[in-house]
């Protein structure tokens, strides 16, 4: 008759356990094609108030939004220069970002920053080991419109740290951010809405549907 201890009685259930659980459970490689695609998110209009909102235009460059690699930027373009317009006629602060390898003079002709407009350089969240939440801060701003390349770049992890680290409201206009294929720029949205780092705080909307007062 075996005899367990209770120590090997308890290795014993972990092992069935962890059988169980690996033995019956796909994984998302094999349930691939039986992923639901979620319900289309809400879009709302909003009013901003242009003295405590910042309109961030991120990595919009000739390297990262061209019709070789990212056709879908360059018909983003228009519209977030259009905002742009409105935004510096309200007098609202307005901030650009750069990829590594970017530089001012490679901001597309459209949506150049003014001399007084701050640009930062830095990798996919545009807070990191820049400048850009002091000045935030000392502006008094309390919400990022927040535009540009890569959706699931600069986009998505700048919101994330806008969101959870700095407790900033973000708006995200669908038509107002772009990847290589439909399916990131879907996958974006969804992480925007359900992420824990973003749910609670960010709002998606069009460009035509943002005021500024």
């Amino acid at each position: 008759m075996l005899k367990f201890s209770p120590k090997n009685f308890i290795y014993l259930m972990s092992a069935l356990i962890l059988f169980t659980s690996t033995s019956f459970a796909g994984d998302i490689i094999s349930e691939w094609d039986n992923v639901v695609v979620p319900d289309i998110p809400k879009i709302r209009p909003v009013t901003v108030d242009s003295a405590s909102t910042a309109l961030l235009i991120l990595d919009i460059e000739e390297r990262t939004c061209n019709q070789k690699r990212r056709p879908r930027c360059l018909d983003t373009v228009p519209h977030i220069a259009a905002l742009l317009e409105q935004a510096r006629a309200k007098k609202m602060m307005v901030a650009f970002s750069l990829t590594r390898k970017g530089t001012p003079q490679t901001i597309l002709t459209e949506v150049k920053p003014q001399g007084h407009e701050p640009i930062v350089k830095a990798s996919v969240n545009k807070f990191y080991g820049t400048s850009l939440w002091d000045t935030l801060e000392k502006k008094g701003i309390k919400t990022v419109i927040i535009t540009g390349t890569a959706a699931h770049g600069a986009v998505l992890h700048t919101a994330t740290a806008a969101s959870s680290q700095h407790k900033l409201k973000v708006i995200v206009p669908i038509d107002g951010l772009s990847a290589s294929n439909l399916y990131i720029e879907q996958a974006t949205l969804v992480n925007l809405i359900t992420g824990p780092g973003t749910r609670k705080n960010t709002i998606l909307t069009k460009l035509s549907l943002i005021s500024i007062e």
